[in-house]
């Protein structure tokens, strides 16, 4: 990789202290794995979980073996009944929920002269209806004041929250062989800004992230390594972002620093074009 190095990593300053997060798609790489790193390294208690059960239990003894607060339950996003438990787990196991970081998503490339009914409806599953569901199950658990009164956003009765959706920069900005993935990452973004204005009336804040290239080994098996140098060579940087850089800016939204933003989607991006 050419252009200007990746800076140093930046530590943790008790930002999401005394809060318990759920983290989907959070096995290791990427993305996922980096924000459920940097919210412990905040402070906050955290439930991962991800599809791969496997991969998923060897990250939760990583992080366990440096933190506190840290369990995990397998979770895969277009099963409802999954979903639930999911939520249910990270309440019964806490005692409260403040933060919800939506983060599944599903990628690949295909023309859509050539893309099959499949190829479409799976990547919109995982990527939208996933979000979709994390979002709903999120937003009932802060509508029914489940997050207690210690920290957070909520208010006197318990109310508030906070939701953190992974959208991407390919739901703004036109890219060949990815119509499945832009299209689920634009409803990404609409679904975002819809569930802040209502999610407001019970003080429960809703963005999303929108990263263009953040390398992790999962992204180089669904990614020609001719598509991976061109979208590196977009960047003003010339690099890709790592994960945690992504992770930083979601910690942001996460905390309350960002208290007056909802419904907004904030582009994680260096790219000229």
């Amino acid at each position: 990789m050419t252009g200007v190095e990746s800076p140093a990593y930046v530590p943790g300053h008790g930002l999401l202290k005394g809060r318990t997060a759920v983290v989907t798609a959070a096995a290791g790489a990427g993305i996922g794995g980096a924000t459920a790193r940097r919210f412990l390294e905040e402070g906050a208690r955290v439930l991962i979980s991800d599809a791969h059960a496997r991969r998923l239990k060897e990250y939760e003894a990583e992080l366990a073996g440096e933190f506190e607060g840290v369990s995990a339950l397998a979770c895969d996003v277009t099963d409802e009944v999954q979903v639930q438990a999911l939520f249910d787990a990270a309440v019964r196991q806490h005692g409260r929920l403040d933060i919800v970081v939506n983060n599944a998503g599903l990628g690949g490339t295909s023309d859509l002269v050539d893309m099959s009914d499949e190829q479409w409806s799976r990547v919109l599953d995982v990527t939208l209806n996933g979000t979709f569901r994390c979002t709903r199950a999120a937003l009932r658990a802060f509508r029914e004041g489940r997050q207690g009164d210690e920290g957070g956003q909520g208010d006197e009765d318990g109310r508030g929250g906070v939701i953190v959706n992974n959208a991407s920069v390919v739901g703004w900005r036109a890219q060949a062989g990815q119509a499945h993935y832009a299209a689920a990452k634009a409803g990404v973004m609409a679904l975002t800004r819809c569930a802040a204005l209502e999610a407001a009336a019970f003080g429960v804040r809703v963005n999303a992230v929108s990263p263009s290239l953040a390398m992790h080994p999962h992204l180089v098996k669904v990614t020609t390594p001719e598509l991976l140098e061109e979208l590196t060579a977009r960047e003003a940087f010339g690099r890709y972002a790592e994960p945690w850089e992504v992770a930083n800016v979601i910690v942001f939204l996460a905390s309350d620093y960002s208290s007056y933003m909802t419904g907004e989607a904030v582009s994680v991006s260096s790219q000229r074009a």
